[in-house]
Order: C-alpha cells, then structure tokens, then sequence
C-alpha cells in the first residue's frame, strides 16, 4: 500500500484482506490500459465502487480491537507529519536541562494558521532505527521534563499550547523508574492545570495511559476517529486481569477506549471524523481536518480572560468521567 504520506510498507490489517484483494485487482487492470485493443474502463470503474462500498462497510462496524490496530498502522500520519503538514517556521527546542533530551518528545515554536504557539507531541519514530530510538513512542522522564519546561516558557511569552497525543505509554524502563518517571507526570498534570495560556491537546493515534496524560492536560481535548484513549493498553490490561495478552480483543471491548466511548464519558470534548478507511488512507485530508480544529479552538479560548480560562480548565477537568 501507497499513501500520500510516503509510505510504501506491506503492513496488512487482517479485516482489510478482501479490501486489499480488490485494489490488487485494480493495479493488474491498470497495467493493461494500454494495451491495444483493450478496454478496461468499465471494469475498472465496477471495480472502485465496489471497493467503496466494501471500505464504507467494514469501517462502519469496527471493534475497538480493530480500532487499536488502525491506530497502530505504519502508514498512520504521525505528530511529525502533523507539524510539517501544518505549523510553518517550526524551530525545534531540545533537552530538559537536567538529563538530557529524549526524541520521543517533540517541542518546539512555530505557527499555525495566525496562531504562534508552542508545539509538544510524542513522536515514534519513522524507520525502525529512529523508532527504537524513540523507543516507539514511550517517553522517559526527561521527555515529560522537556515538556513542562518548554510549557513554562510558552506561558513566560503569552503563548498558546498545542499537544499532539500519540503513545502506548510512558517508558516502563529501570532506568527511567530510577529518574522518577511518576514524579514527573504528576508534576505535569499539576502544572498544566494551572498554566495560563490556552492548551488544546488532541490524540492523534494512541492515547496510553500516564503517558497520555503528562501532555494532555487541556482547555479542549479533540480524539481522531480511530485513535484510543484508555487508562492502560489492551495487552497490558490483559497480562493483569486475564493473565495472558491473548485476551487483549477482550480487554479493548471492556476498556471503552474509542472516540465514542471516551465523548460519552467526558474524557475528550470532541471526535474529528477521519478520512474514510482511516488517516493512513489519505493523510492530508487528516491533516486538513486537525488544523482546521485548532486553528479555531485557539481562536475561541483567546477570548476568555485568564482567570476564566483556568477555572473553566478546573470545572473541566471535574466533569471528566461523567456520563453526559
């Protein structure tokens, strides 16, 4: 599969197999188009519309198992395809001034639409040397100290913050236990709750626990279609109560980690429709879609006074879990 993204992988989803059977049909015609004589058109044409109507079915009934593994597609535009998609004179700031810097955190100033802002989005990396660097996503402490560092520096300068969501978690490592990987996450949930700057956060992939939540701390809170937002992944929810990761399609089912579920439980304020058949299917229209939502989030919290914003950040962040 090719997406406008450059990704040109083999990843397959294996409730997509009759999708894909399809668009290798298509390809075949197509290299026959121009051979004299043959007229594949029509054929073609029958082909596509099926394959719509195919891509509109199974997208219309998918699973939260099935959701988690569109959120984990390769072909998935990532935070880094979100900034060069979108924020313009993007300069990158590195380091936590205490350890060092960790690439699983991206932040850094640029501007979106007329908004200059501070950006801060997990990143997991591209090939898989830049994603075992980054440790697929997973931040160290001095990830979460970036940060909030970054934040408090936005927040010196009258700045805006937007966050960009997508991790299976913090790193779960010694060493970054050793560094004081929970001290750190909850100092940036106290912090971001009372900053006074605007924040709008959205999980563009996978939203995992703590690891989520150390950046996510927001004024309004948008969730992609087919991205997840849970308290602990599937995997790791199974290995605890079933004793085995097998049980991981029972857990997504039990943990009510899509778009849907986290609106109706007030843990985000707003679903951004995807392209159909998910953002790996056309990642410029996803790109499209986030800038539009924030570009306009920013403009309407610029209109509250300070004092309002963070007590109206409070008020939220007491309704979440609430069934509305």
């Amino acid at each position: 599969m090719t997406t406008a993204n450059g990704y040109t992988g083999t990843y397959e989803l294996e409730f997509e197999r009759p999708l894909l059977q399809l668009e290798r049909q298509i390809v075949e015609l197509e290299s026959h188009s121009g051979d004299a004589g043959v007229d594949i058109g029509t054929e073609v044409r029958k082909l596509r519309q099926n394959h719509t109507a195919m891509l509109k079915k199974i997208y219309a009934k998918l699973g939260p198992w099935n959701v988690v593994k569109v959120a984990r597609h390769p072909g998935r535009p990532q935070a880094t395809d979100y900034i060069h998609g979108f924020v313009k004179d993007f300069c990158e700031l590195h380091g936590d001034r205490h350890f060092g810097d960790d690439p699983a955190v991206i932040t850094g100033f640029g501007r979106i639409g007329s908004h200059k802002c501070l950006i801060v989005a997990h990143n997991k990396g591209k090939e898989i040397r830049e994603r075992v660097a980054c440790h697929f996503g997973c931040a160290h402490p001095e990830g979460y100290r970036k940060a909030l560092a970054k934040m408090k520096l936005a927040e010196k300068f009258g700045l805006p913050i937007v966050t960009l969501v997508d991790t299976p978690g913090a790193y779960p490592g010694i060493g970054a236990e050793e560094r004081g990987q929970a001290q750190a996450i909850a100092l940036n949930l106290r912090e971001m709750s009372r900053l006074r700057v605007p924040i709008v956060s959205a999980i563009i992939g996978e939203g995992g626990s703590g690891g989520a939540l150390g950046i996510a701390v927001a004024d309004r809170m948008a969730m992609m279609q087919y991205a997840w937002y849970s308290v602990i992944s599937p995997e790791g929810c199974a290995a605890i109560l079933w004793k085995s990761g097998e049980a991981a399609e029972q857990a997504a089912e039990s943990l009510k980690l899509t778009a849907s579920d986290n609106l109706k439980h007030n843990t985000v304020d707003e679903g951004l429709d995807e392209p159909l058949g998910g953002a790996h299917r056309n990642p410029s229209a996803a790109v499209e879609k986030l800038e539009r939502w924030i570009t306009q989030s920013l403009r309407e919290l610029k209109r509250f006074k300070i004092d309002n914003l963070v007590n109206n950040r409070y008020e939220r962040l007491r309704r979440m879990g609430q069934c509305g």
